[in-house]
């Protein structure tokens, strides 16, 4: 994942999710935004989700697969991704499959 790629400021991640655009399932919260460039990501694990080395791991994963189906996600949107406490007992392809599927419901 590029650096062009990723939401960095507060102030982005707090515009996209007041604007109540959300999509859900027990292992992500999906907040977006229609824009007019690329796609750009934000990947937020509260400190719920275990110790910084299982977060690190989780958010590695997430970029990881966003990187994979760039071209099968929807461009023009932003993205905050929010992980949930039950990715813990998910393994990769589970994962995978769970993000992908909302992100695909987006835009519909």
């Amino acid at each position: 994942m590029k650096k062009r790629e990723i939401i960095k400021s507060s102030r982005e991640y707090t515009e996209i999710i007041n604007l109540n655009k959300v999509i859900r399932n027990k292992y992500f919260s999906i907040y977006y935004r229609r824009n007019n460039e690329d796609s750009r990501y934000g990947i937020s694990i509260p400190k719920k989700i275990g110790k910084a080395v299982i977060r690190n791991k989780t958010k590695r994963r997430i970029k990881n697969i966003l990187d994979n189906h760039k071209n099968t996600i929807q461009k023009g949107y932003d993205y905050v991704i929010i992980v949930r406490k039950g990715i813990l007992e998910l393994t990769y392809l589970d994962i995978e499959r769970e993000l992908l599927k909302l992100i695909r419901n987006i835009g519909d």
